[in-house]
């Protein structure tokens, strides 16, 4: 019932750019968060970014200073804008939503940063 569209992954050399986008549809009940999770093969997945409804943001230390989350309420959507971009921010990128109705994943976006 509740979906996902993520869009925005893909190569990129060091130093550039992405913005990642997820849309969560269907039914759920309250969310009051969403935000982007990331993983690679061998390394616990670590929250790499999250905005409240009200705008209250949350980041961890390694990204700060170079990527801005946002979000449209309307829309339930979140966007991640991703600028100097570096080798150790390659990973699956999962969108998530937090609800009063539960959590919920995306399906995950390869971010690949290599020359």
């Amino acid at each position: 019932q509740v979906q996902f569209v993520e869009s925005g992954g893909g190569l990129v050399q060091p130093g550039g750019s992405l913005r990642l986008s997820c849309a969560a549809s269907g039914y759920i009940s309250g969310i009051y968060r969403m935000g982007w999770h990331r993983q690679n093969p061998g390394k616990q997945r670590e929250l790499v970014a999250s905005i409240t409804n009200g705008g209250i943001t949350d980041y961890a230390n390694s990204v700060k200073g170079r990527f801005t989350i946002s979000r449209d309420n309307a829309k339930n959507t979140v966007y991640l804008q991703m600028n100097s971009l570096k080798p150790e921010d390659t990973a699956v990128y999962y969108c998530r939503a937090n609800a009063y109705s539960g959590n919920y994943w995306g399906q995950g976006t390869q971010v690949t940063v290599s020359s």
